[in-house]
């Protein structure tokens, strides 16, 4: 074929080639932009209403968490501080206001609670979860979680969790992480410091109590200022928070 036949042909295959394009993408299906389908990356993992997945113990309920703290742990997986490759994925081009509606989602639905199969564990262990979680262990400067997390341990609003009605293996391994830093928050961090004063024993002992605890009948996180931090950041003094 000559250089003129090929020139002639090439708007020729270029409109036939533009038709194609178009064929496909009016054949191609459409996306409803709707909250639903924008989340739907989210509830594939933790449920369509973020009630968790208690029967494997590993996606944990965001229904009902306070929209300050979803957020937040949003804009953790992307800026890296925490550590879990699908949920960085995920996250990675999400606008603030974007991770702020998602939140809001989450934190609005209202589900039951489905509780997840609990650890074999002696009654002497729980025992020592239920003190770490309602007294602390004052000679080794930890706090009780109930101090920060609120009485019922249901959160407090705008930005604490609760902690009822996870399961045992998703917050034994929270611990972990803060521990191996593959969880961690700005400074001062000082659920990573709290938990360095943690043994392994303790990590099993305040997992286990925290687990198979009863969900209170009221598991609203608690209102603002409802609970005092019995030091700066929640844990720590300031003095000791700045050394």
């Amino acid at each position: 074929m000559s250089l003129l036949s090929r020139l002639s042909l090439a708007p020729v295959l270029l409109v036939a080639a533009l038709s194609t394009t178009a064929t496909r993408a009016a054949d191609a299906p459409t996306v409803p932009d709707t909250l639903k389908q924008r989340i739907a990356a989210c509830t594939a993992c933790h449920g369509e209403h973020g009630e968790g997945t208690p029967e494997s113990g590993f996606f944990p309920r965001l229904a009902g968490k306070p929209a300050g703290y979803l957020a937040r742990q949003i804009r953790n997986f992307r800026d890296g501080l925490r550590k879990y490759a699908p949920m960085e994925y995920t996250v990675r081009g999400l606008t603030p206001d974007y991770m702020h509606e998602i939140a809001g989602y989450f934190a609005a639905q209202q589900v039951p609670y489905q509780r997840s199969p609990g650890p074999q564990v002696t009654d002497a262990i729980l025992h020592r979860g239920q003190v770490l979680a309602t007294e602390g262990d004052p000679a080794r400067k930890v706090p009780a979680c109930a101090a920060c997390h609120g009485e019922r341990l249901t959160g407090v609003q705008p930005d604490i969790p609760g902690l009822v009605g996870l399961p045992y293996d998703y917050i034994s391994a929270q611990l972990g992480a803060w521990r191996t830093r593959t969880r961690a928050m700005v400074a001062p961090d000082c659920m990573a410091t709290v938990v360095s004063r943690l043994s392994d024993a303790d990590i099993t002992a305040v997992s286990a109590w925290l687990s198979t605890r009863e969900v209170p009948a009221d598991a609203h996180a608690q209102p603002p200022g409802s609970v005092t931090p019995p030091l700066a950041c929640g844990v720590l003094g300031a003095k000791e928070a700045t050394r």
